[in-house]
């Protein structure tokens, strides 16, 4: 084997390894109340962001599972050349929150919070509460408007503001399933005991 071929085996063996994770997510994605049992850690999380930010924690429930189905250190998949080289990373989108590298400084350098991590879920759903807020006082989106909120998260406010989203008919689907969970974590956490 030449010294190329083994060297690109190696680094693609390499690189399949990386972004793994060690942030394995809860059993049962589909139940609010079993999510909240097993990572009681969760619901301080998103209580504190609900108090400080108003963001429902139903809504950030169902943006984390869209974003990275509660996986602390989810990263986009890698991008290849030829196939089979990597070049890098989708984005910069890293964490339960899915936080892009110049969002998250902007977080940070706002919040004066240097130590903050995005796959620390305190942080993020802290991160989440600021993004949204501001959606709301920029765009007027409701808080509780996950289906809304969603579209306004992926495409970033300049992007909802100019309707990216219209031409992106996975998007709009993706948004209203964002939408439903809501929805569906709201009624569940209704009549959870891991949420009193």
């Amino acid at each position: 084997m030449s010294k190329w071929l083994r060297a690109m085996v190696i680094l693609t063996l390499v690189a399949s390894c990386g972004g793994g994770g060690s942030g394995k997510a809860p059993r049962n994605l589909d139940n609010a109340c079993e999510i909240l049992k097993q990572r009681p850690n969760y619901y301080r999380a998103f209580r504190s962001a609900e108090r400080k930010w108003g963001v429902p924690v139903h809504v950030q429930m169902a943006t984390i599972y869209q974003e990275s189905k509660f996986i602390s250190d989810a990263r986009t998949p890698l991008r290849y050349e030829l196939g089979v080289i990597p070049v890098g990373r989708q984005s910069s989108a890293f964490g339960y929150s899915q936080a892009l590298d110049a969002t998250w400084k902007e977080y940070l350098a706002d919040e004066g919070r240097r130590s903050a991590k995005r796959d620390n879920i305190k942080d993020a759903t802290d991160f989440m509460g600021w993004y949204m807020n501001d959606t709301k006082e920029q765009l007027g989106i409701p808080l509780w408007d996950a289906r809304k909120q969603y579209l306004a998260y992926h495409e970033g406010r300049g992007g909802y503001r100019r309707g990216t989203y219209n031409s992106k008919s996975w998007l709009l689907r993706v948004s209203s399933e964002v939408g439903q969970r809501a929805v569906t974590y709201k009624g569940q956490l209704a009549n959870c005991r891991a949420a009193r």
